[in-house]
């Protein structure tokens, strides 16, 4: 039995008190929310080494971090240190979107080593497997894709991106419209060619009642992707986009029915004054379920600093109702991340997700950045070191520059600090 299915029953206690022991919301609260859809718990029953993590309306913005090895480089540690990195810098979960040639490997070492909530994305599995065999993805059968869900449902994966509301009128809805770039998402350009060479429809949305069995058998959250997210901010908020957003907000209420936990992603590349719309709309279409965003990136024409570009967006996303932000880094759109991006990427979207936090009120927010500034008050450094987002690199910063001299200042100011000046007042 799931665990929706379990609160309805009046059991899953453990799991309550365990967010009720992170979160500021009262317990009724949490529970009337969560058999509602407007929050989610993450956590697969065959996953031991993890805490449950509530995502959703009224907690705090949560972070993602993608991780995951190419075709091109397929490195086991680098992957698992890569975890290693998310977790410290402080993401709350990470997604393996591993496509090479390691991906059971490496997937069973992040659940072993890395005791964070897991997310995939089954058709990069299923991708990499035709791969080895030297089979197209389109000749796949439609069973080897819901092998591929089932099994990392079972070895403990808490989170699914699954592309249920890739429809076949959805892509000709686009193709209609037109768009400088079609479909961006790998995972939705995938189904797209699927679908066409075997002139048939998506079996992930003819047979959605099949992955709910899977799902709620191991308590899995479904995170319906956004297979025609945007990759342009042209190109946003088109009928490609609201359609499939119309299909995920009825699966995730036939997922609800049959208890499974369901979260909604989004875009995408969207312009700021377009931000406000897309959460409002989804927030509308998909009854208040939680919503999973890739940043947005709010310009296309930054490389190298799209993790500042999708900061801005989130920051924006988590204000207006966004209750996820998957982490976007320095290397977006130019390579496959390495240990520093990955840290940047975080570092940024936590940045977004505490801004967004304090502007909309989620209890205990503010403390933090009241704290802080009683300790610049105080010239107090260490303590200063302890509320930053990134404490390593701000005292890394502060300690390589500053002599003995000026050792209760910075070299900004010196001697002529502000808040130096008028204690040496009073």
């Amino acid at each position: 039995m799931s665990l929706l299915n379990d609160i309805k029953m009046g059991r899953g206690r453990e799991i309550i008190e365990a967010i009720l022991e992170r979160e500021r919301i009262s317990k009724d609260l949490l529970v009337e929310r969560l058999l509602k859809g407007e929050i989610v718990i993450v956590k697969n029953r065959n996953h031991k080494n993890i805490k449950p993590l509530a995502i959703g309306k009224g907690l705090k913005t949560k972070i993602n971090a993608n991780i995951g090895s190419s075709r091109e480089i397929d490195e086991l540690d680098m992957e698992i240190n890569k975890g290693y990195i998310a977790k410290e810098a402080g993401a709350d979960t990470i997604m393996d979107l591993s496509t090479g040639r390691n991906i059971k490997e490496i997937r069973k070492k992040i659940l072993e080593l890395i005791d964070l909530p897991l997310g995939t994305v089954p058709i990069y599995d299923v991708a990499a497997s035709a791969y080895e065999k030297e089979k197209s993805f389109v000749k796949m059968e439609e069973d080897e894709i819901f092998d591929v869900i089932y099994e990392q449902a079972r070895l403990g994966v808490d989170f699914m991106t699954v592309h249920c509301g890739v429809t076949l009128e959805t892509f000709n809805k686009m193709k209609r419209e037109g768009r400088i770039l079609d479909v961006v998402s790998r995972g939705g350009a995938l189904i797209v060619e699927w679908m066409k060479y075997n002139k048939k429809e998506n079996p992930l949305f003819e047979r959605f009642d099949d992955i709910l069995k899977i799902a709620s058998e191991f308590d899995v959250v479904l995170s319906l992707g956004d297979g025609f997210r945007p990759g342009a901010i042209a190109d946003a908020t088109d009928r490609a986009q609201i359609y499939e957003l119309i299909i995920l907000g009825e699966l995730q209420q036939r997922a609800l029915e049959k208890g499974v936990q369901v979260m909604i992603e989004g875009p995408g590349h969207v312009p700021l004054d377009q931000i406000e719309t897309n959460i409002r709309i989804q927030k509308e279409l998909c009854h208040n379920a939680p919503f999973y965003v890739l940043g947005p990136l709010v310009t296309d024409c930054a490389p190298g600093y799209d993790h500042i570009v999708a900061a801005i967006g989130g920051a924006l996303a988590g204000y207006y109702g966004a209750d996820f932000l998957c982490y976007v880094t320095p290397a977006e759109h130019l390579k496959l991340p390495d240990l520093d991006d990955v840290r940047e990427g975080v570092i940024a979207s936590k940045i977004a997700a505490h801004a967004a936090d304090i502007a909309k009120g989620i209890p205990g927010a503010i403390e933090r950045d009241i704290e802080m500034s009683k300790a610049r008050a105080e010239l107090n450094w260490e303590k200063m070191y302890k509320y930053a987002i990134d404490p390593k690199k701000a005292k890394t910063y502060r300690e390589k520059s500053i002599p003995k001299e000026l050792e209760d200042v910075c070299t900004m100011c010196g001697p002529y600090c502000a808040i130096k000046v008028q204690k040496d007042e009073k």
